[in-house]
């Protein structure tokens, strides 16, 4: 790999990232000692600059940073190395340096989940999500076998609104009813990796 260190340094920087959740962890800096240590045990090694010598992230703590990949940027002067962290990154004993619990996301589905959450805490009865999530489990699964019949019937029609339309209440309708039986996204998406 081409590496461009800096001449005055001889450090390049190193942007840590969970391979799994895509959450950036921290940001280090190797020299070349630091990456041919990294490469050869397959746990990220980097050079302290307030120490001036090599440490490998959790050689205190516990909490390594297991190597997956390293990828060089552009410009060959910045690594993007992809880790399975054991346990927090941060000194500070949180999940990223910048305080942020490093969990899988779905970017608005998400959100979207956040919002569902929120409504059926919430006191509001008139919101659509309360007062189906009041109705019961049994109303909540009713509602999705009907989305889901009505996204195959949208299937076989060439409207591709109405298919889009009818995916998108069936999907909505599904986040409501994981929900109501406890899980989240994260739960289907992690059967389905076992899967592959």
């Amino acid at each position: 790999m081409n590496i461009k260190f800096n001449e005055k340094s001889g450090l390049v920087p190193a942007i840590i990232q969970d391979v799994n959740t895509k959450n950036v962890l921290m940001l280090g800096y190797m020299n070349l000692e630091a990456y041919t240590k990294t490469i050869e045990t397959n746990l990220v090694t980097f050079y302290s600059r307030s120490k001036q010598r090599l440490w490998t992230k959790g050689e205190e703590s516990g909490n390594y940073l297991n190597l997956v990949s390293i990828a060089n940027d552009c410009d060959n002067d910045s690594l993007l190395i992809k880790v399975n962290p054991k346990g927090p990154t941060c000194h500070k004993g949180t999940d990223t340096c910048w305080g942020e619990v490093n969990e899988q996301t779905f970017g608005f589905l998400t959100d979207l989940e956040s919002v569902i959450k929120d409504r059926i805490e919430g006191s509001d009865s008139n919101s659509y999500v309360s007062s189906l999530f009041a109705k019961g489990i049994n109303k909540i699964a009713q509602k999705v076998g009907e989305e889901a019949v009505e996204v195959v019937i949208e299937a076989k029609d060439s409207n591709d609104d109405l298919f889009l339309n009818e995916s998108a209440d069936l999907l909505f309708h599904y986040l409501i009813l994981l929900q109501a039986k406890g899980y989240k996204l994260a739960d289907i998406v992690n059967v389905l990796k076992l899967r592959s």
